[in-house]
């Protein structure tokens, strides 16, 4: 691939704030690279050991059978997920609060170890009288409601495999997914609310259920109390169900290897791509994690309250909303609405109000809540806060900075955290109290985690030559499979570069070994023969004093190949001008070359997202190329965005 020195490699390493550093679990650098050493010379030795902290029925008799691309961890060995997530925290933790919950209208409930461990059994024993069995199918498509990571682990207590389908995907996306998975049973809600309407998931199911011939019953949670279709027989309410049930269920032990999800990734066109993960090493992978890389303290007097704001439909909110946290005994914060409703100042809100401390968000919400101005941050306090974390997209250095300043305070250190769907667990990370951060940088691998950047050959590049970011060996809470197509697991992760887990990334290593994720290896932009990352130039874009969001796509050029168009949005009180679009031109070209310069800067109130908060760059795309979309715009969060972008002049021609 193309070698460059991007900007971003010349960040300065940031200690980790001392007074956070005294209490971390991982304290130095050199303690990091103890425990990684470890484990790269005895990784099964390692992981074995860590598998102490599940509490296991029968232990596992080996740790790994690896027979490339297919793996078994810890096999013999027998549990239950939800009885890990909660039945073992009941004598000590069963009055602590394990989930607060607050609905966009303002409702709030909470829910005590005991208080979750009463509704999941319960809603296990309601899936029980339809007639679900272990390795059975159960699809998912609700709302952010209590309601939902109590399914999940009902189904984790019986052995059912849950499929969640985001919230904001259409009929045609969910009946794909339930097609796919053969589930026969759907649990969801007469509705959910987003920016105070109501979203209609229950109508939307009932036209995806017009072709799942597979689907016997459908579970409704009554979450808006609008009226909806009812088909007699098929559905049923959630409540009567729960009302009718006991509250005692007996945790059976299941194979270690047995089926815990399938989860769809996000962007997938043709064919629905199901990653599948098992139980005992995903639980794991997540455990594990979640108490290195932020330093999580839940089994002491000054206990963190931890909140994700991802949603369960994505891979974030099931293992670092529902799994994760709940295996280690943590008080999680859950919030149903948008970032922005009613007012820019949501977030800070609800973590002032349950003294969040720890915050991990995605770096697209960091650009955003950057866009509206520190205003809507200063009037609450945020001194509970302790540590910051970004998942999804790379974050630029700039927001990056700006979240550390203004969010952090300058004492809370960011974990930039690197990781997949297929991965099921966080694989690149700075550990807060050890790690020396660089704004930019997902850092350093975890223990356990062999990752490299080479050529399509499996060379190893130099510091500065991007390359594919790869894994080399097996990982306890990696993908096992694609749902019923093996062949396409081989072919897209494991035979592109031969013997190793292909991320589909673009990566840099610096000189001191950091990771820079520069973005799929499908957003690099070919201009007159150079390889270009969207990443890249992005990040220079937001590193210009009136940017606070920005995004780099593509369109056909007869001259160059292709030509960089970008999409950006301004800071708080800057004003949109010619000469400013000249400026970011220039600005560009000055940060990367010449070669980089756009040929379009549009500037934008808001750039296209899901709910999810992902940049939809497929849609960029388009408007770029043709100047309006035609494809799906199911999970575009404001339909209007478009429009005002392919309305918007990317040059200063009239």
């Amino acid at each position: 691939m193309q070698e460059f020195d991007p900007h971003v490699l010349e960040e300065k390493p940031i200690a980790p704030p001392a007074e956070f550093q005294k209490r971390a679990r991982v304290q130095t650098l050199e303690e990091y690279k103890k425990i990684y050493d470890r484990a790269k010379d005895d990784p099964e030795g390692f992981w074995g050991e860590q598998a102490k902290m599940l509490d296991w029925f029968e232990r596992p008799q080996k740790v790994l059978e690896w027979d490339l691309p297919h793996a078994k961890w810890f096999s013999g060995g027998k549990l239950n997920v939800a009885h890990n997530c909660l039945d073992r925290h009941l004598a000590k933790n069963g009055k602590k609060v394990a989930l607060y919950w607050e609905a966009e209208d303002g409702k709030r409930l909470k829910f005590t170890y005991a208080e979750l461990h009463a509704r999941v059994c319960k809603f296990a024993n309601a899936l029980l009288t339809l007639g679900v069995k272990a390795g059975d199918c159960v699809a998912v498509y609700m709302p952010m409601i209590p309601e939902l990571p109590i399914a999940l682990l009902a189904c984790a207590r019986i052995g059912a495999i849950h499929s969640v389908v985001f919230g904001g995907f259409s009929a045609v996306s969910l009946a794909d997914r339930i097609g796919d998975a053969k589930a026969k049973w759907l649990i969801t809600a007469d509705g959910g609310y987003r920016r105070g309407h109501v979203v209609p998931l229950k109508d939307t199911a009932d036209k995806a259920i017009e072709s799942c011939p597979t689907i016997e019953k459908v579970v409704v949670v009554k979450r808006t109390g609008e009226k909806v279709a009812w088909k007699q027989g098929r559905d049923l309410w959630w409540h009567e169900l729960e009302e009718k049930a006991s509250a005692k269920c007996p945790a059976p032990a299941f194979d270690a290897e047995h089926p815990l999800y399938i989860l769809y990734t996000s962007g997938t066109t043709g064919k629905p791509k199901g990653v599948l993960h098992t139980s005992a090493g995903y639980l794991l992978g997540c455990m594990y994690t979640m108490q290195l890389v932020f330093d999580l303290r839940a089994d002491s007097r000054d206990d963190d309250v931890y909140w994700c704001t991802a949603d369960i439909g994505w891979v974030t909110g099931h293992s670092y909303l529902v799994y994760g946290p709940l295996a280690n005994a943590a008080t999680c914060v859950m919030y149903e609405g948008a970032p922005d409703f009613p007012k820019r100042d949501r977030f800070w809100e609800i973590i002032e109000r349950y003294k969040v401390s720890i915050l991990y968000s995605s770096a697209t919400a960091v650009r955003a809540f950057m866009a509206w101005g520190n205003d809507w941050i200063t009037k609450h306090d945020l001194s509970s806060l302790r540590l910051l974390g970004t998942v999804g997209e790379p974050i630029n250095p700039a927001a990056w900075k700006w979240y550390f300043e203004v969010i952090g305070g300058n004492r809370c250190p960011i974990v930039d955290t690197w990781w997949q769907t297929e991965t099921g667990a966080i694989m690149i990370s700075p550990l807060p109290g050890a790690t020396p951060t660089k704004p930019g940088s997902a850092t350093l691998p975890m223990p356990g985690v062999i990752s490299r950047v080479v050529t399509m050959k499996g060379e190893a590049v130099k510091p500065g030559e991007t390359g594919y970011l790869v894994i080399e060996k097996p990982w306890p809470s990696m993908l096992r499979t694609i749902y019923g197509d093996d062949e396409r697991f081989k072919r897209d992760y494991w035979t592109r570069i031969p013997g190793v887990y292909f991320t589909g990334d673009a990566a840099q290593l610096d000189a001191d070994g950091y990771t820079w994720v520069l973005g799929r290896v499908d957003d690099v932009i070919k201009v007159a023969g150079h390889r270009l990352s969207s990443m890249e130039i992005e990040s220079a874009l937001v590193s210009h004093p009136s940017v606070a969001e920005a995004a780099v796509v593509a369109r056909p050029d007869e001259i160059k190949g292709e030509a960089i168009v970008c999409f950006v949005t301004l800071r708080s009180g800057i004003e949109p001008t010619r000469e400013l679009r000249a400026a970011l031109g220039e600005h560009v070209a000055v940060t990367i070359g010449t070669i980089a310069r756009p040929s379009e800067v549009r500037f934008a109130d808001l750039l296209p997202k899901t709910r999810s908060g992902k940049i939809m760059r497929r849609l960029l795309r388009e408007v770029a190329e043709k100047g309006g979309v035609s494809g799906d715009t199911t999970t575009l969060e404001d339909l209007s965005v478009i429009a005002k972008l392919a309305a918007a002049k990317g040059t200063d021609e009239e």
